[in-house]
C-alpha cells in the first residue's frame, strides 16, 4: 500500500483537497486532527495523564469531563516546559493511533492511504510516508484567504502564519506539490492528476504486499531507505550549490 504524507499550512487550502481525495476520488484518510481529538476524549489513557499532570482545572465546568481546550492552550502556551509535558503525552498517541489506522487500511486491501497531516514536516513523519504531498500558495494569498476565513485582522493573521513553518520551506520535501493560488476549477483538475498519480504509482506492488506480508515489509523498508537517500543526496547537491555562490 502507498501511505501519502498530506500537508500544507493554515488557509492553504489542505482540507479542501483532502475532501476531494476522500469524496471524489475515494482514497481512504487519516486525519491527524480528527485523530488528536479523539485520543483525550474521556476514558482514554492520554486523558487520565493530562489530567494527572494539569489537574482538574483543565476540564470543562458542564460535568462531561472533557478537555477545556481554550484553558489548557492557554497553559501550554505561557509554560514551555508543560507544552514539552503535554506534546509528550498526545503525539505518541497519535502516531500510534495514525500506524494502527493505516495498518487497518492495508488489510482491508486499500492501495493507497492518505495520511492528512498539519505537520508532517514538522513532526519529522514525512521520512515514514513513500510520497509527500504540499498543498502550496503564496504568503499573500494565505493571508487574504485567513484574515476573510476568521475575520481577524492583517496582523493577527500574520502572526498566525509566522507561527508555521512556511510553504517555501515545506515544498523543498515535496514529491508533488499542488498549487492552490487559482480557483476551484483549477484545484480540482490538480487533485485529479493527483489521484491518476496516486494509483499508478501503487500499481501492481500494493497486491504482492497485501497478499504476501514479507513483501509488503520489504517494499516498505526499500521506499523509506530510497527516500532518505535522494533527500541525502538533494542536500548535498543544494550544499555544494550555496557554497559555488558564495
Amino acid at each position: 500500500m502507498l501511505v501519502v504524507g498530506l500537508t500544507g499550512g493554515i488557509a492553504s487550502g489542505k482540507s479542501t483537497v483532502s475532501r476531494l481525495l476522500s469524496t471524489k476520488h475515494k482514497f481512504p484518510i487519516v486525519d491527524a486532527d480528527v485523530i488528536a481529538r479523539d485520543v483525550v476524549q474521556p476514558g482514554t489513557s492520554a486523558h487520565k495523564k493530562i489530567i494527572k499532570h494539569f489537574g482538574e482545572d483543565v476540564l470543562l465546568k458542564d460535568g462531561s469531563r472533557e478537555l477545556d481546550r481554550k484553558k489548557l492552550g492557554d497553559v501550554i502556551f505561557r509554560d514551555a516546559s508543560k507544552r514539552k509535558v503535554l506534546n509528550g503525552i498526545v503525539h505518541p498517541a497519535v502516531r500510534w493511533a495514525m500506524f494502527t489506522a493505516v495498518i487497518k487500511h492495508w488489510l482491508s486491501g486499500e492501495s493507497v492511504c492518505i495520511l492528512d497531516v498539519p505537520l508532517l514536516v514538522e513532526a519529522n513523519l514525512w521520512k515514514w510516508v513513500g510520497w509527500v504531498v504540499v498543498i502550496y500558495c503564496s504568503r499573500e494569498i494565505q493571508t487574504k484567504r485567513l484574515i476573510d476565513r476568521d475575520n481577524i485582522t492583517v496582523s493577527a493573521a500574520q502572526d498566525r502564519l509566522s507561527s508555521q513553518m512556511a510553504l517555501t520551506d515545506k515544498v523543498g520535501y515535496a514529491d508533488k506539490v499542488i498549487d492552490n493560488s487559482s480557483g476551484v476549477i483549477e484545484l480540482e483538475r490538480q487533485v485529479a492528476e493527483l489521484a491518476a498519480s496516486l494509483r499508478a504509482k501503487a500499481g501492481w506492488s500494493w497486491r504482492l504486499a497485501w497478499l504476501v506480508p514479507p513483501a509488503g515489509v520489504l517494499l516498505a523498508i526499500w521506499s523509506l531507505a530510497s527516500r532518505a537517500l535522494l533527500r541525502y543526496i538533494g542536500n548535498k547537491r543544494a550544499a555544494r550549490s550555496r557554497k559555488a555562490r558564495l
